[in-house]
Parts: C-alpha cells; sequence; structure tokens
C-alpha cells in the first residue's frame, strides 16, 4: 500500500460506502482540459487470503489509518508495490511456470515473476503469513518468531530482497497456491496510480494472521457476502476494486472453490474513464455501472 504521512481531508461517501476522495472533480477537469498529465502506474499486487468457517470461507482485510494520505479509513487486502529486484533473480520456484504465469498475467516470465513475488511478499509483510516451503509440496508453519520478525522488517524496510529472503532460508515460493483473480489500473487523473493484479489464496494450515501492517489500524476476517453488505449500507468504506472483487467471491463455497475458480476469472485491466457530458463531469469504470458517478460543475465529489 502507498505510504502517507498527513492527514487528508476525509470524503463523505454517497450511497453505500465508495470511496471518493474530494479532489477528484478538480483533477477530472484537469485531465479533461489537458492541465493534468497523466504518471505511469506502478505494478502492484494484492491478495484475497480466504479461509473457511461453518458459514462459508472469510476473507482477510485490514482498515486503512485514518492518517494515511491514500484511502484513508478504507477497507483493503494485504497489498503494495511490486519490488524491481525480484525481476533480477531467480527464485526458488514450486507450481506452474514463470511462461505459465507470464501468459495468464499477460506480461514476459521475468515481470510475472516480479509480480508473483509481490503478492507474495506483501501477504507476509502486512498479514505475517507466508506461502512458501522447503520443497513443492510443504508450506513453513509458524512464523511468528524473533528471526521471521527480523527478516519481515528487513523486507518491509526493503534492506532485504524477497528472493534474497528465500535463498537465505532454503525456501520455493509456492505459486501453485495463488490463483489470479483481477486486473485494475488506478485512473489517469490521480498521482499516485497503481496496476494491480489481484489474487486470492487460501491461509495455510499451521499459520495465522496478524495486524503486521503499519499502515492499517485493524484487521477482520469477515465473509465476502457480509463485507459487502457493510458496504451497500455504508459502514464500510471501499474503494471500487475492493467491493467489485468481494462481490466476486459470494458464490464460492469454501476457499479451495475459490481458487479453482480462479482460472476462469478475466483479467483484462479495468480502467476508469473521466468524460465531460452535458456540463457534467462523469467517471465510470467500464463494465462495473455500480461506480459511476456524476459531478455536476462546482458540485461536490
Amino acid at each position: 500500500m502507498p505510504n502517507g504521512q498527513h492527514r487528508p481531508q476525509q470524503p463523505t461517501p454517497p450511497a453505500g460506502g465508495q470511496w471518493y476522495p474530494p479532489e477528484w472533480p478538480d483533477r477530472i477537469r484537469a485531465l479533461a482540459d489537458g492541465s493534468l498529465t497523466p504518471v505511469a502506474p506502478r505494478r502492484a499486487a494484492t491478495v484475497m487470503l480466504l479461509r473457511d468457517t461453518p458459514a462459508g470461507p472469510a476473507v482477510h482485510m485490514l482498515r486503512r489509518r485514518v492518517s494515511m494520505a491514500f484511502a484513508a479509513g478504507a477497507y483493503a487486502y494485504p497489498g503494495g508495490g511490486v519490488d524491481p529486484r525480484d525481476e533480477e533473480h531467480q527464485v526458488g520456484w514450486a507450481g506452474p511456470s514463470l511462461d505459465d504465469w507470464a501468459a495468464r498475467l499477460g506480461t514476459d516470465p521475468r515481470t510475472a515473476q516480479a509480480i508473483v513475488c509481490g503478492a507474495v511478499r506483501e501477504t507476509f509483510e502486512e498479514a505475517g503469513v507466508l506461502l512458501a516451503g522447503e520443497t513443492p509440496d510443504t508450506v513453513v508453519g509458524d512464523t511468528t518468531g524473533d528471526d521471521w520478525e527480523a527478516d519481515r522488517l528487513a523486507l518491509v524496510g526493503r534492506e532485504l530482497s524477497f528472493a534474497e529472503f528465500l535463498d537465505r532460508r532454503g525456501l520455493r515460493l509456492r505459486s501453485d497456491l495463488l490463483g489470479a483473480w483481477a486486473r485494475w489500473i488506478t485512473p489517469e487523473f490521480e498521482p499516485r496510480r497503481y496496476d494491480t493484479w489481484f489474487f486470492v489464496a487460501a491461509l495455510p494450515d499451521g499459520q495465522r494472521t496478524r495486524n503486521a501492517s503499519t499502515e492499517a489500524d485493524r484487521t477482520v476476517w469477515i465473509r465476502p457476502a457480509d463485507a459487502a453488505a457493510g458496504y451497500d449500507r455504508g459502514e464500510l468504506l471501499m474503494m471500487p476494486p475492493t467491493i467489485s472483487t468481494l462481490r466476486s467471491l459470494e458464490p464460492y463455497a469454501s476457499a479451495s472453490a475459490a481458487l479453482a475458480g480462479a482460472a476462469a476469472q478475466d483479467l483484462a485491466p479495468v480502467l476508469a474513464r473521466a468524460a465531460l457530458e452535458d456540463g457534467e463531469l462523469v467517471l465510470s469504470w467500464p463494465g462495473h455501472d455500480e461506480f459511476t458517478k456524476r459531478v455536476r460543475p462546482g458540485g461536490p465529489a
């Protein structure tokens, strides 16, 4: 997740709990009149970590601190930017080949490795869960010891690359425990832009989550349908990619079923469009009509 230091002006959510920052209308107008040049999006990865409950699968979510400059108070999944160093060194690998992942993600093999490494690394950094093992069919157990914490902090501080971390511990990344689910790109008028791949994974046996992120003030395990209902009531604040992927998880009766269903998910990138129509600013995400936002000239976000 992107970092921030200053307490932002808090947006007032419209119907539901959709997060719209108050500066968006002005930025959309600037994009429309050519005075704003879009920045290139940075590659990122995020993971919808699932565990089974008697009532169906629950997903692990973080609530971003209200002091954050980006999406303050919004619920999200563990995730963040891809480390370019993870393209440079072949990591211990289990599961589908890099060529297979490249075909699935629509990238070259080196980029695919970095994206998948980013997903697994961010899950460890922010939730303390590691999708790796000493052999292609094992997963590490408890990762809460002091030595694990030292490595986690070194990863967070970028003192250690994920490839080096795996090598040091003799581990293989278990790419077969991940399923690529969706891809969303931050709108062109945003100053911080991310090209984000969403993955799904099941919590490995013997591991447990914790709030290891400095960017979150709480974490929850919640059924996707319950989280979506909280959003619809305006109680849980979320960005469009988050609520969209939550809704797409609702049909699955188990974590394994969701992982098996990942192969059928559409990875065509979703990019918001901003336009002027009859004097109104119209913000839309193609294929996701529920997020369409119309703003009158001079009106609030």
